[in-house]
Parts: C-alpha cells; sequence; structure tokens
C-alpha cells in the first residue's frame, strides 16, 4: 500500500492511519453503551444471532480459542460457558474496561483479556483451535491483513468464524431498513449514548462492507478452505467460516 492509498470510513475516503485512529476513538465514545444499544438497535435480536453463531462454533471444553474485536464479552461469555479457555482481544482497552467489568458482575473468570491489533497480533503462530470475531471485521482498517493473521495464529485444524452485517436481499425489508438505519439509528445514538455521529459512522460501515461473496472470497484468499456463508434475515447478517488444514 502505498502513501496515497485510502481506506473507507463510512462514506469518507482516509489515510489508513487516520481510520484506525477514528474508530478507535468510536469505541471509546460507545463503550460504556455499547451493550444498551445494541439491544435498542436490534430489538434485542443480536442475543439471539449471537447464540446461533457460538452454536456454530461449538466451542469444546479444554480448546483455546481467541475471540477477536470481543470488547465488551458477550461471544466469550457464551463460549466460556461450554468449557473452552477463550483469549478476548480488542484493539480498544476502554471496551476490554467494560468486558472485564461485566464478567467480574456475572462472577465469570478464567478470561484472558488482551489489547490487540487484528492487524498484528503477537500471539505465537499455531496456538489457537478457533478465532472468532462478531460485529468486528467491518472496522479493521485491513481486512486482508486481519484474515492472514487469523489463518497464521490457528492450529492446522483450526476454525475461522467471523458474525457481521450484510446486505439483506429480500426485498422491501431491505429499503425499510436502510431506511431506519440511516435515519433513526443515529437519533437513538444520542438519546442512549449521547453520541449520533458514532453510530452514523457504524451504520455507514456496514453499507461499506463487502457483500457476502466478495467477503467469502477474501476468507478463501487467506488460505481457508470449506468456506461457507449462513445468511441471517436475508443477509441483514451473515455467519462466514472457513477450516485452515
Amino acid at each position: 500500500m502505498n502513501e496515497h492509498d485510502t481506506v473507507s470510513f463510512g462514506y469518507e475516503e482516509v489515510s489508513p492511519e487516520d481510520k484506525t485512529a477514528r474508530v478507535g476513538a468510536v469505541f471509546s465514545s460507545v463503550a460504556k453503551k455499547y451493550d444498551i444499544m445494541n439491544d435498542v438497535m436490534s430489538a434485542g435480536m443480536h442475543r439471539l444471532w449471537k447464540d446461533t453463531f457460538v452454536r456454530r462454533v461449538k466451542p469444546q471444553p479444554g480448546e483455546q480459542i481467541l475471540d477477536m474485536a470481543g470488547g465488551t464479552g458477550d461471544i466469550a461469555f457464551r463460549m466460556a460457558a461450554r468449557g473452552a479457555s477463550i483469549t478476548v482481544s480488542d484493539i480498544n482497552q476502554d471496551m476490554l474496561d467494560v468486558g472485564v467489568e461485566r464478567a467480574m458482575e456475572r462472577g465469570i473468570d478464567g478470561l484472558v483479556w488482551s489489547c490487540q491489533n487484528a492487524e498484528t497480533l503477537n500471539f505465537p503462530s499455531r496456538s489457537f483451535d478457533a478465532y472468532t470475531i462478531a460485529f468486528g471485521i467491518r472496522n479493521v482498517t485491513r481486512i486482508d491483513k486481519a484474515l492472514a493473521e487469523a489463518y497464521r495464529v490457528l492450529r492446522f485444524g483450526g476454525r475461522f468464524f467471523c458474525l457481521e452485517f450484510s446486505t439483506t436481499e429480500w426485498p422491501g425489508f431491505r429499503e425499510a431498513y436502510d431506511a431506519y438505519s440511516h435515519k433513526l439509528v443515529p437519533q437513538l445514538g444520542q438519546m442512549v449514548a449521547g453520541d449520533a455521529e458514532s453510530y452514523r459512522y457504524l451504520i455507514e460501515s456496514i453499507r461499506r462492507f463487502p457483500p457476502m461473496p466478495q467477503f467469502q472470497a477474501m476468507i478463501e484468499d487467506a488460505g481457508f478452505v470449506q468456506t461457507r456463508v449462513e445468511p441471517i434475515l436475508g443477509g441483514l447478517v451473515a455467519i462466514h467460516s472457513g477450516w485452515k488444514v
């Protein structure tokens, strides 16, 4: 990547360094209200999506799993309950701090919390049995580098699972959701979290994320095989998966 290349920050084109800094500011701003806003924006459906996601991952006792962009612990708590050993990583320490606080409130211990950039993980190669990332990869500055790192830190036979917003293919629903997300979500962000602009970015970042077939191809380009995509609500949300063999 040369100095003139840019990446998307919502509907803007910015330098990679600027995106990383601005995304960090977004999540520092929304960290305290992040989970409440997830409930408000999705009418609680994000809980069902995450339950389905963890069922697909099938965490097993004794497995080592890296939950990237795992900030507030929602996915990690579900997987730890199944006996797996979870390392929760996030580039944003404010999000991790919320997760640690939530874990203490719930009496959940044994989790490892680690501030990490998904593009440059400091874990040794072949360290984990599974790599999960939920609603986080679209905020990564260079998605291809994050996928390459996911592949590197997985053991042979390891699995990659990603839960992310996409573009629903259901006629009518797509238009209704576009209107809701662009017009109402920033207003809800202002009311609940006191921050309309961060939620405007988060919605725009969904629109800029690659369509399901394109992202599946990126996962394959990183080296994963037997890739699969499972659309939810016509592709409003999708579970992507692949294996390292």
